[in-house]
């Protein structure tokens, strides 16, 4: 492991001036300290951020803001999440075991980085996400867990997180603090596509912390869920999941946010099926359309076809369970 600095900050403000470009911030430190074992990742000096704002306070417009540095268990167990963003709560509940949520923080799971096998293959594979230019051995190798959504030449890995689908499909917001100030990300601009810079992943400038998410009012959320498909019943990373609400009307749809994860390099908000549906009077026949409006942009490699069918039988479910109990 390459040596580093520790240290601890206080405050966002000065954790920020601490990190400058070639500092980590330190949470649960569930991904980065693998990653670091495995010298991926070589920061020069940590800094310990798990003293930060942890806290989930509901907002005067109804809204939930949630410290970066909250424990992931923490979010899941919240009432006022559990109540009123239920598909945000299943998402972390189906994302990873107890002790790995019990240390996990928000701020970090947005920044986790991609389970490819090729890319944790520090000696033995070429990945442009680890080394920039290098090659991608994943796109003529075995590529069945691979992104068939918005890849490129240079990578077609998926983002691993499931509550970062459900934050998607939320319209979330993401507060950050910097050198220069503070700002605030669309949760859907937050991560990038691979394009030609796959090791580029997030809109973080060189830095940037993570200090809370804002979760907007949004009544119908009420009534949504979080369904993940995967190899085996736990701790496995999913093939292709969705996160969902809906908004019924006699009948209709007045409105809907549908979200998908293990099918593209970041959370993919599924807006082309949300026009479909919008305003419709709900179906079985309506969710299929909406569906394979979709996934028309997939493009498929040798080994990971079967997440076109999977992905739009998984979108028909989820959203007839929310039909049905409306």
């Amino acid at each position: 492991m390459t040596p580093f600095t520790y240290r601890r900050a206080a405050t966002a403000s000065e954790a920020a001036r601490q990190a400058g470009a070639a500092g980590k911030y330190l949470g649960g430190g569930t991904n980065l300290v693998d990653l670091m074992r495995e010298t991926i990742e070589r920061p020069a000096s940590l800094i310990d951020v798990t003293g930060l704002d942890s806290a989930i306070a509901e907002q005067p417009d109804g809204g939930l803001l949630i410290g970066a540095a909250a424990r992931n268990t923490a979010v899941a167990e919240h009432r006022l999440v559990r109540d009123r963003y239920p598909l945000l709560a299943r998402a972390i509940v189906a994302g990873a075991s107890a002790q790995i949520r019990n240390m996990a923080t928000v701020g970090g799971n947005l920044l986790q980085r991609t389970r490819c096998l090729y890319f944790y293959d520090v000696d033995g594979a070429r990945c442009n996400k680890r080394a920039p230019g290098e090659g991608c051995d994943a796109i003529g190798g075995l590529n069945r867990n691979h992104a068939i959504l918005g890849a490129s030449e240079a990578c077609i890995a998926t983002h691993p997180s499931d509550m970062c689908v459900a934050l998607a499909a939320l319209d979330a917001v993401v507060h950050v603090q910097g050198a220069d100030g503070a700002r605030a990300i669309a949760f859907t601009d937050f991560h990038r596509l691979p394009e030609d810079r796959p090791d580029v992943e997030t809109l973080l400038r060189p830095g940037e912390l993570i200090t809370g998410i804002a979760l907007p009012p949004l009544a119908f959320a009420r009534r949504s869920t979080y369904r993940k498909v995967r190899d085996r019943a736990s701790y496995a990373f999913a093939l292709v999941s969705v996160a969902a609400a809906l908004d019924m009307e006699d009948g209709r749809i007045a409105d809907v946010r549908l979200a998908l994860g293990g099918v593209a390099h970041k959370p993919w908000r599924a807006t082309r099926a949300e026009a479909a549906l919008r305003g419709q009077p709900a179906s079985a026949a309506l969710f299929l359309d909406a569906a394979r409006a979709e996934l028309a942009a997939a493009r498929p490699l040798r080994d990971n076809g079967f997440k076109v069918e999977l992905a739009q039988r998984t979108i028909v479910a989820v959203l007839t369970q929310l039909m049905e109990e409306a």
